[in-house]
C-alpha cells in the first residue's frame, strides 16, 4: 500500500498589516462572562416599544420610524421572539434599501409557521435568548420601489442618526435607539444595487473580533474583509463594539431563490452556533477571506452581452462578456477573465460605456482546485446552504483561504456606485 497522503492546510495570505491587526484583535478578545445568559439565571419578560413580551412568547410590535403627531409615522412591524431560556439578543434587518428584496423575503420565510410553530426551529418555547426580525426597515422606499427615503437620502449613510436632523437621520436615530444599541449581534440583509447582481457573500471587518465570529457562524464560503463607509449601520455599530455582518445576495428589484435560501440558512446557522436554536450548525468545506478584488471594465461602448452571471467560476482567458454596437455591425470586443477566479457580481444593464464596470472578479488561481469541487453543471459555484445538504464539519477541518488585495478608495463598491448612482442631495457618494 502506498503512503497515505498528508492533508495540506492552506496558508493564511492576508496582507501583513491586516493579518497583524486581526491577530492582535483575536488575542486581545476575551469571551465575555455574561451571567445573565446562564440557563439557571432569572429570565423574565422584556419591553419593546412600551409592549411587554413574556418568555416563550412571540409578538409583533409596530415601531414608528418617525416620532410625530401629524403626518405619516411609517410604522414597521418588528417581530420579537422572546425565548423561554436566557441568551443573547440578535436582530435581523431586511430592506434598509427599499428596492432590495432578498432581506424582506428571507425574513418573511423565517417568520412563517414552518419556523415558528411548536416544535419548529424558532419555537419560542425552545429558543434561548431573544430574536428580533424586521423584514422591511425602509418602509416608504419599499412602497415606492426605490433605494432611498422620500428626502432622497440613503438610510445606510445616516447612522447613528440625529433625532433633530433630516428626515432620514431622524429615522436612523429611531432605528438605532430601538433596534441597534441593545443588540448583542446584528445581521443586515442586502442585495446589490440597481444594474448588477451579487452572489451570496458576507461582508465584515475581520479585525472586529465579535463580528468576525458572527461571519464564520453564518456558514458561507465567501467572506469579504472590509472597513465599511462612514454612516453605514455596520460602521456605526462597530464603533460602539456591536457585532454586525452584512449579507449580500441577489439584486435590486429582483428576487432570487438561491440568495433567499442562503440568507435563511445563514441566519439559522448563526442561531445554532450561538446555541439559541436547537440543532448542530453546518460549516463549509473552506472559507475564502478576501481583502481585495478587481473590477472588469468595458473598454468600448455599446451593448453588453454577459456570457456569465454572478457565481460563475472562470478560467484565465475565458470570455466574460462581449460588447457590440448596432451602429457598427460585425465588430465586437471581448472582456475576458484576467486569471482563474470567481465572479462575485455581474452587470444586468445591457447598455455600457468605456470604463464602466461589468463584473466584480475575485482572482483565486492558487486555490482553484478547492473551487472546482463545488461547481454545478452550468459552471456556477455551489454556495453552502443553497441546497438541502446536511454537512457537519469541525472548525479545525475547514480550510481558510485568504486573498490579498486592496479596495479602491477603501470601499468595495466605490467604483461601481460612482458610475451607477448620482450623488445625494448633500453631494455624498452613496453605496
Amino acid at each position: 500500500m502506498g503512503k497515505k497522503k498528508r492533508k495540506v492546510r492552506v496558508a493564511h495570505e492576508l496582507p501583513r498589516r491586516r493579518k497583524k491587526l486581526i491577530s492582535e484583535a483575536l488575542k486581545a478578545h476575551q469571551t465575555e462572562d455574561r451571567p445573565e445568559w446562564d440557563r439557571s439565571s432569572k429570565w423574565g419578560e422584556l419591553r419593546f416599544f412600551r409592549k411587554r413580551i413574556k418568555p416563550g412568547q412571540i409578538r409583533t410590535v409596530h415601531l414608528p420610524l418617525l416620532d410625530v403627531n401629524l403626518g405619516e409615522k411609517w410604522p414597521i412591524p418588528v417581530t420579537v421572539i422572546h425565548g423561554a431560556r436566557p441568551g443573547p439578543c440578535i436582530t435581523v434587518l431586511g430592506g434598509i434599501h427599499g428596492d432590495e428584496l432578498t432581506g424582506p423575503s428571507a425574513c418573511t420565510h423565517l417568520l412563517s409557521n414552518a419556523f415558528t410553530d411548536p416544535g419548529k426551529p424558532l419555537d419560542p418555547a425552545t429558543l434561548a435568548g431573544t430574536l428580533r426580525i424586521v423584514p422591511v426597515v425602509n418602509l416608504p422606499g419599499y412602497r415606492a420601489k426605490t433605494r432611498y427615503f422620500p428626502d432622497g437620502r440613503d438610510l445606510n449613510r445616516q447612522f447613528p442618526g440625529n433625532p433633530s436632523g433630516s428626515t432620514t437621520r431622524r429615522v436612523a436615530a429611531q432605528v438605532w435607539r430601538h433596534l441597534v444599541e441593545d443588540s448583542d449581534g446584528i445581521v443586515d440583509l442586502h442585495a446589490a444595487a440597481k444594474g448588477r447582481i451579487n452572489m451570496p457573500q458576507v461582508r465584515v471587518n475581520l479585525s472586529h473580533t465579535t463580528s468576525y465570529m458572527l461571519a464564520k457562524a453564518f456558514g458561507v464560503e465567501i467572506i469579504i474583509d472590509s472597513m465599511p463607509p462612514k454612516g453605514t449601520l455596520r460602521y456605526a455599530a462597530n464603533q460602539e463594539d456591536i457585532p454586525v455582518i452584512t449579507y449580500e445576495g441577489g439584486g435590486a428589484d429582483f428576487l432570487g431563490d438561491q440568495s433567499v435560501r442562503v440568507a435563511v440558512y445563514g441566519v439559522m446557522n448563526l442561531l445554532r452556533t450561538l446555541k439559541m436554536a436547537p440543532g448542530a450548525p453546518q460549516r463549509p468545506k473552506f472559507r475564502i477571506m478576501a481583502s481585495g478584488s478587481t473590477w472588469l471594465r468595458a473598454s468600448e461602448g455599446g451593448l453588453l452581452d454577459m456570457f456569465v452571471s454572478a457565481g460563475s467560476v472562470m478560467r484565465e482567458g475565458e470570455v466574460v462578456a462581449t460588447i457590440s454596437d448596432p451602429a457598427t455591425p460585425g465588430m465586437t470586443v471581448d472582456i475576458v477573465a484576467p486569471e482563474d477566479g470567481l465572479v462575485l457580481g455581474s452587470a444586468t444593464n445591457p447598455f455600457t460605456a468605456p470604463g464602466m464596470p461589468v463584473g466584480h472578479f475575485l482572482p483565486i488561481s492558487k486555490h482553484f482546485d478547492l473551487l472546482s469541487e463545488q461547481i454545478d453543471e452550468s459552471g456556477h459555484f455551489i454556495v453552502n446552504g443553497s441546497r438541502e445538504q446536511q454537512i457537519w464539519r469541525e472548525e479545525h477541518e475547514i480550510n481558510e483561504i485568504s486573498v490579498e488585495g486592496d479596495w479602491v478608495h477603501g470601499d468595495i463598491d466605490n467604483d461601481w456606485m460612482e458610475s451607477q448612482i448620482a450623488p445625494g442631495p448633500e453631494g455624498e457618494e452613496e453605496a
